[in-house]
């Protein structure tokens, strides 16, 4: 299926936006980027709670399952191919079938949270830290409520965030009130990869030719780099049309028979 004029725009739009300069940083804007990679933003007890603040201090990282120490060794073209032996995601439902599976962030995708006050915050969350109960301030990314809504009309949508449970579960039950999301996958469903909580799509148990995820970190799919849809950090600008942009192009991309051949014919290639 050729990809129309309008995706192809947007998505080249996107690309000339981020330009991979690093592994580990996305210079955007002329400036870089390195808090949408998951690396740590100050060093208290709040570090160890969002996925873009990480743990940095003398005690052993977390480590993958033993079958995911290394990377899997069979890979095609960038992109890690071998099915892990078990599924982090349940049976397709019934109303799913015959659809894309599309993999979305949270923070700097969705939302924006912090612990410092925001007089404009859509939630308010508690969190309990330490013993010690903290309000998570919340800002919910422009036209999220109907990208969403779209998002889960064409694909199986999973939550996946490399943020703890405890902070993200009651957030995401605020933002998809209307249980978009099948499946929530959180850190623990990660894999520590070179300082980095990995999104490794080969566990989920869909087939990765049908596999979409929407991150605003690159680190985060480094296994998989062909079955991403790239999308600009986002904290506080109201101006953001970023998400409703993306839209036409995963309304084409929810048709493809193989997502890497539309993504290359996206790409330009």
């Amino acid at each position: 299926m050729a990809s129309s004029p309008k995706a192809r725009l947007v998505f080249m739009s996107i690309r000339f936006q981020l330009v991979w300069h690093h592994p580990t940083s996305y210079y955007y804007q002329g400036q870089v980027s390195r808090s949408s990679l998951k690396q740590p933003r100050s060093c208290n007890i709040f570090k160890a709670l969002f996925c873009c603040i990480q743990a940095q201090d003398d005690s052993k990282p977390p480590t993958p399952p033993p079958s995911h120490q290394a990377l899997l060794e069979s890979q095609e073209n960038g992109m890690v191919v071998k099915q892990s032996e078990f599924s982090l995601l349940p049976e397709v439902e019934a109303q799913d079938q015959g659809k894309l599976c599309v993999v979305i962030d949270l923070d700097e995708t969705l939302v924006h949270s912090s612990f410092k006050p925001i007089s404009n915050a859509d939630f308010i969350v508690p969190v309990e830290i330490e013993g010690t109960t903290h309000q998570v301030y919340v800002l919910k990314r422009p036209y999220v409520d109907e990208f969403l809504q779209r998002m889960g009309e064409l694909f199986e949508c999973v939550l996946f965030t490399a943020s703890l449970a405890k902070y993200a579960d009651p957030v995401t039950d605020l933002l998809d009130q209307c249980g978009v999301f099948r499946t929530r996958l959180f850190r623990e469903s990660c894999v520590f990869h070179q300082g980095c909580y990995v999104k490794d799509l080969s566990r989920l148990g869909r087939d990765l030719h049908k596999t979409l995820i929407l991150d605003n970190s690159p680190a985060s799919y480094i296994f998989h780099p062909n079955n991403a849809v790239p999308v600009v950090s986002w904290f506080d600008d109201v101006d953001d049309a970023e998400l409703l942009n993306l839209l036409p192009v995963f309304e084409e991309l929810s048709q493809a028979d193989n997502v890497y051949t539309q993504l290359d014919q996206l790409r330009g290639h």
